[in-house]
């Protein structure tokens, strides 16, 4: 058969020939003459010709096939050909002079590429989806199904509004829905038994806790910035709890106090993961199957479900997470009609969530990151765009400085300004901050406390170390041990506050009273050698070249002396690290070190803690590594001297934004100070992808209510294998599309899905993941659950995009359709069916452990780590 005949310029051509009386379907000659087309279409309209051959159906209107143009070679007759449309620009005209056709502009949104195997969609203005249809196969009943189609066609033509306005509608019901399903289904299962069990559950005793703290207007310290505390302190206090519950450890029970609040609120913010994940995925890949597979993973996932039905930060960090990757991806679809009111809504909403996710953990910097990257690709686009000019350019770098850094930059300081404003009493925390900070908080001995301004020699004072829970600089009066260093006083430091933290501050060469009448005041200074005497023992602050007791290669820190009298080892020279307050040492706000004067050593704590004979107090070396330090810097807290005036502390007190930064160095080195605690479970994160070890929420035993976070592992091994597919996949895809391979239309936009669409999420999963491994502190489980949202999302958007690839490859068979269909079920009902499996590790178990036979978790202990 001559193709090119097939596929000619279509051109205006003689009125249709005669219609035939008969009603069979009558058989008409193909352009080329080589094949023959069946003419479907009722007698009172042009026929649709069905080629025998060829397998297509082509439409005779206003325009018929003409024979090709003669004289152009072979060359010519396998060039693309492009099909007119009524209604649309006319079609190039054949210019036999020149040898080769010419083209009328036409916008490349009215062309329609007809290739072998595929046929375009129906669009506006052209003709019906009835009228136009690929035959799939050689099935007997195409031919029944288009003449159908096409009756259906001539009836709507009367009225053609109606029904394509009911059909739009229709699809815009069937839209939502599916979204209001996924939304519901969601909903139940987070919500599904909240009240079990009736008492504390892992983190529960601290973020229940903190909860309290707020309802109570206790200050206290956490390593995490503050919003998600506040959030859950709100909904208990909403929720009618008092804050009375001590929330003291694991297994408590809640008994008549109010909880459900706080677990119904992180039951909400959890459940709205599922539908954000369908709608990003859905405006990435355009895709509802992807859009519904995703949706599948994350609702079946008992991980993502046991974190989201307990009072933790997790999925209110989540939460925020999802709704900034939500938002990014709808103002990228915004991009036609920017400044815009939804172009403006998106980008606010991506701003807010910024600064929600940073607001609950630090880890939502990672977010930060992805939408910084995004946003600085996007203005580049802008730049190379030769259309837009400057001015537009700067605008939009505008719209995005104050969307995305003003925004979310004011709303996480208002954050922590209304946590210091709320928690204005003193509390468990006073002792991680400084003492200008203590000074601000009601019931802390310094609030509203008048003492001197100004160190002078013979006052009291105690001193107090700047590193996070090290406390101040103490003696008393029992000695060292046999073998540790010389056997003399013991000094430590000691968290609470106590008489044995006091010394008396004298110069070094003299014994005289300086708190005699008769003397006059006498500043300390920066550079001045001075002697501190422990008041209680009247022993002096001593070190020598003895080894610490802890720590190697420093010196021991003693007290030594009687009533103040000891060697040249008491000598100690008093310097300034801020010097903005001039050569005076100012109570609260100074920052000093003290050098040994004889060894060069400075004075400091290393935060370990001694044995019992030293009373499980943290030791207090002298380093001979003269770096500045928080373990060697100091500053004076309580402050005794007649002979000074008193100032208010008040006018001491911090500013807001030294009490800002003071908070995030305080969490920041609690971060990175974190410890694991007796018999906890920990985690490396390699382990984390392949679902290695659980983490055990509730009960240990087979007679207690259990619950075990565990991902699914049907899900978390099928979004392990989509990543290492589709690292594989796209970049076969990659490699093809830049060698400049000629792909078929539809392919071409499927890969572009995947590379723009699962690199979008890729690069999430990649953020909220490796990190991790350059961590220091310790790590545990549920640190992953972030980057598993971004993996769901990459396994929905891969296969639906490879099932609808096979289905393509198969466009020749009547499997065509059914095996994009099939795949995505068969994966919705394995993920369904392994949540049936796991469900009991969410919602709880009692009875035997998986080891024992007679246990509803026999034989799904699949791996010798999982601990249920």
């Amino acid at each position: 058969m001559d193709f090119p005949a097939v596929f000619g310029w279509l051109r205006p051509a003689a009125p249709p020939p005669p219609r035939r009386p008969s009603s069979a379907p009558a058989l008409a000659p193909c352009a080329a003459g080589s094949c023959s087309f069946v003419n479907m279409s009722p007698s009172s309209r042009p026929p649709i010709m069905l080629c025998a051959s060829c397998r297509l159906l082509v439409a005779r209107a206003a325009t018929t096939l003409p024979a090709p143009p003669r004289g152009l070679g072979p060359a010519f007759r396998y060039q693309r050909r492009e099909l007119h449309f009524p209604g649309h620009p006319e079609p190039p005209s054949n210019d036999s002079s020149a040898g080769r056709p010419t083209r009328q502009s036409v916008p490349l949104g009215r062309r329609v590429i007809l290739r072998r195997g595929r046929m375009p969609p129906a669009t506006g203005g052209g003709l019906a989806d009835s009228e136009l249809r690929f035959r799939r196969g050689r099935c007997e009943s195409q031919t029944a199904r288009v003449v159908g189609r096409d009756v259906a066609a001539e009836a709507a033509a009367r009225n053609p509004k109606r029904p394509a306005r009911a059909s739009r509608r229709f699809k815009a019901a069937g839209r939502w829905a599916l979204l209001a399903l996924v939304t519901l289904l969601s909903f139940a299962t987070r919500f599904h038994r909240l009240d079990q069990p009736a008492h504390i559950c892992w983190d529960e005793t601290h973020f229940g806790k903190m909860g309290s703290y707020y309802i109570n207007r206790t200050f206290f310290f956490d390593v995490h910035p503050p919003l998600g505390k506040m959030l859950i302190g709100l909904a208990g206090y909403l929720s009618g709890y008092d804050g009375t519950f001590l929330f003291q450890k694991p297994g408590d029970k809640y008994e008549h106090h109010s909880y459900m609040g706080m677990r119904g609120f992180c039951a909400f913010l959890g459940s709205w993961l599922v539908p954000f994940a369908y709608l990003t995925v859905l405006d990435l890949s355009k895709s509802f199957p992807a859009a519904l597979l995703t949706a599948a993973l994350l609702t079946f996932d008992t991980g993502c479900l046991t974190l989201s039905q307990y009072i933790l930060l997790d999925p209110i960090l989540m939460f925020f997470i999802m709704a900034a990757m939500l938002s990014m991806v709808k103002y990228n679809s915004c991009a036609d009609r920017p400044f815009s009111a939804s172009w403006w809504s998106w980008l606010s909403l991506t701003g807010i969530s910024l600064a929600g996710a940073l607001g609950v953990k630090f880890v939502g910097l990672f977010i930060i990151v992805q939408v910084g990257l995004n946003t600085i690709s996007d203005l580049w686009h802008l730049f190379g765009d030769l259309s837009l000019s400057l001015v537009t350019v700067g605008k939009h770098l505008t719209a995005r400085i104050l969307c995305l850094i003003v925004l979310p930059l004011a709303l996480y300081v208002a954050i922590f300004a209304v946590h210091i404003t709320v928690l204005n009493k003193s509390g468990p925390g006073d002792g991680f901050f400084s003492s200008a900070f203590q000074a601000r908080l009601s019931g802390n001995n310094l609030y509203n406390a008048s003492i001197p301004e100004h160190l002078a020699y013979g006052s009291v004072i105690s001193v107090k170390n700047f590193r996070m829970a090290i406390g101040y600089l103490h003696s008393h009066g029992h000695l060292y041990p046999e073998g540790v260093g010389a056997r003399q006083q013991q000094v430590t430091t000691y968290l609470h506050k106590d008489y044995n933290n006091l010394w008396i501050i004298k110069k070094h060469n003299t014994n005289s009273d300086p708190l005699d009448p008769s003397f006059p005041v006498e500043f300390v200074r920066h550079g001045d050698i001075v002697r501190l005497e422990h008041k209680e023992t009247s022993r002096n602050l001593h070190s020598h070249y003895h080894e610490a007791p802890l720590t190697r290669k420093h010196y021991q820190v003693t007290g030594y002396g009687i009533n103040g009298t000891g060697d040249s080892n008491d000598f100690w020279r008093i310097e300034v690290i801020n010097r903005k307050f001039g050569n005076r040492i100012k109570v609260l706000r100074s920052r000093i070190r003290l050098i040994h004067l004889v060894t060069g050593c400075v004075l400091g704590s290393s935060g370990k803690v001694l044995p019992k004979w030293g009373w499980e107090q943290l030791e207090v070396t002298c380093t001979p590594y003269l770096k500045d330090t928080l373990n060697s810097i100091w500053n004076v807290e309580d402050h005794i001297n007649p002979k000074l005036p008193n100032i208010s502390l008040d006018v001491l007190q911090p500013s807001f934004p030294e009490i800002l930064l003071e908070s995030h160095m305080v969490m920041i080195r609690g971060n990175n100070g974190l410890k694991p605690k007796d018999n906890e479970f920990t985690s490396k994160p390699w382990h984390w992808p392949i679902n290695y070890q659980g983490l055990r929420f509730s009960g240990a035993n087979d007679t207690d209510f259990r619950v075990y976070l565990l991902g699914n592992p049907v899900i978390w091994w099928l979004n392990l294998v989509s990543i290492a597919l589709y690292l594989l996949s796209g970049s076969i895809a990659a490699i093809a599309i830049q060698r400049g391979a000629q792909l078929p239309a539809e392919v071409e936009g499927l890969t572009k899905i995947l590379l723009r669409g699962g690199g979008q999420v890729l690069l999430g999963w990649v953020l909220h993941y490796f990190p991790f491994f350059l961590m220091g502190r310790i790590l545990y489980f549920h640190h992953y659950f972030p980057a598993m949202l971004f993996s769901s999302m990459l396994t929905g958007i891969l296969w639906d995009t490879l099932l609808r690839l096979c289905a393509w490859a198969l466009a020749s068979s009547c499997l065509a359709r059914g095996v994009h269909a099939l795949g995505i079920l068969s994966l919705l009902l394995g993920a369904a069916y392994s949540f049936y499996l796991f469900h009991p590790l969410a919602y709880g178990m009692v009875g035997p452990l998986a080891q024992d036979p007679k246990s509803p978790m026999a034989g799904l202990r699949w791996l010798e780590s999982w601990d249920f």
